[in-house]
C-alpha cells in the first residue's frame, strides 16, 4: 500500500515560489530575450530551479506520539535533589569569632 504524499510546507511554497519570481526576472533581465521560445526557455528553467529550491528546504521534524513521549511532572509534584552542604571543620586552635551585636 502506498503512503500519502505530504503536503509541502510554508517554507518550501514561500521559498519555491520567490525562486521563481526573481530567478525568472533576472535570467529575463540579463539575457534581454524577446523572443516567445526564449522566454519559454527562461520560465521553464526558473521553474526548475523554483522545484529544487522548493525541495531542499529542510522538512520539519514529525511531532512524537503522545502514548511514547515522556513529560516532565509538573513543577509542584518534583521532588528536589538531596544536596550536601560542605561546611569547614572547626579548629580547637582558634576561638569562634564573635561580632557585636549592633551600634
Amino acid at each position: 500500500m502506498s503512503r500519502p504524499m505530504p503536503r509541502p510546507t510554508v517554507a518550501q511554497l514561500s521559498y519555491g515560489s520567490a525562486t521563481v519570481i526573481c530567478s525568472t526576472l533576472a535570467m529575463l533581465l540579463l539575457s534581454q530575450a524577446t523572443s516567445p521560445p526564449g522566454i519559454a526557455v527562461i520560465a521553464l528553467a526558473a521553474l526548475g530551479l523554483g522545484l529544487l529550491v522548493a525541495l531542499t528546504v529542510p522538512l520539519p521534524k514529525p511531532a512524537r506520539d503522545k502514548a511514547t513521549a515522556v513529560t516532565p511532572a509538573p513543577a509542584e509534584h518534583q521532588v528536589p535533589a538531596q544536596r550536601t552542604v560542605i561546611a569547614p571543620v572547626p579548629t580547637r586552635d582558634r576561638a569562634p569569632v564573635r561580632e557585636p551585636a549592633g551600634p
